[in-house]
């Protein structure tokens, strides 16, 4: 007994009529003629008295219709959620993410597109530092992540994705000498202690663009692997921080901001599997913009 089988007999059943069961079926009445008594044979019995004038159930034929309607229509259910889940219309993605990433808008914005698209796809949140992102990437237990491209390794296999610049700005106490100016040069920066953001110790990403080719200024820097942790730093008094622009909308006792006329921060990076097979994820990074 094949899934055709009983949508033919159900066919037949419902319009009491081979001729019109066929046309619905889009088949020939003596290919459905002979399906129906396929399935007959494999029941050991009639299922339908058939007459010249009419074609009426018998008791076994009474007894399998509405079992048949009911495989049909899980059969039915079954193909719907296939095709949802291809399409990205079911399913979850889960995103680790550093808070450069909703500090930039670019995250929310991303997450607003997604879920206007796939309203019935489950996303989950996690704050991670990069490394751990790109961890989580390749052993599953995230789909996508989003951080910035400070010296990342082991990213061969995934599909990166550069998403958004990164401008920085200079944080320091409002009684800093450098508070005074419009803007802050990587200049003025070299005569004060500088505080800036790294993922590991080893991480000079941000310093190598500011000063490529000195090691004089790699004395006076203090690495932090938290954002908050260095404007609260900066805000202390303890050394003039590069940031995100965005992070600009954090406010802190006694923290200002300046913009840097220097070189771009690292570029925010969306992270995920070459061999991505998840429906809900593929569509996910398919609305990722680049900048």
């Amino acid at each position: 007994m094949e899934l055709r089988h009983l949508r033919y007999f159900a066919a037949v059943a419902e319009e009491r009529h081979f001729g019109r069961a066929a046309a619905l079926l889009h088949i020939t009445q003596s290919t459905l003629s002979a399906q129906v008594q396929a399935l007959e044979r494999e029941v050991g019995g009639l299922l339908f008295i058939r007459t010249s004038r009419r074609v009426e159930l018998t008791e076994a034929g009474e007894l399998l219709l509405p079992e048949a309607r009911r495989v049909l229509a899980q059969a039915d259910r079954a193909l719907q959620v296939t095709r949802q889940s291809v399409r990205g219309e079911t399913g979850a993605v889960r995103i680790g993410f550093s808070g450069v990433a909703v500090l930039q808008g670019a995250l929310s914005d991303d997450l607003r597109h997604f879920h206007q698209a796939h309203p019935h796809v489950d996303v989950t949140l996690t704050e991670l530092p990069p490394a751990a992102q790109i961890q989580g990437v390749h052993d599953g237990t995230l789909d996508i992540g989003y951080c910035p491209d400070l010296g990342l390794d082991d990213t061969d296999g995934l599909r990166v994705t550069r998403r958004a610049r990164t401008p920085l700005s200079v944080a320091m106490r409002s009684d800093h000498a450098l508070a005074s100016a419009d803007t802050v040069t990587t200049a003025a920066l070299a005569a004060h202690d500088l505080i800036l953001f790294a993922s590991r110790e080893e991480d000079e990403t941000v310093l190598s663009r500011l000063w490529p080719a000195s090691e004089e200024y790699r004395l006076r820097v203090r690495l932090v692997g938290s954002t908050l942790g260095v404007l609260a730093l900066a805000s202390a008094g303890m050394g003039v921080a590069l940031a995100p622009t965005a992070a600009e909308c954090i406010s802190l006792p006694g923290l200002t901001y300046r913009p840097l006329d220097g070189p771009l921060g690292p570029d925010l990076l969306v992270l995920g599997r070459s061999d991505q097979t998840s429906g809900a994820v593929r569509a996910y990074l398919g609305t990722v913009p680049a900048p």
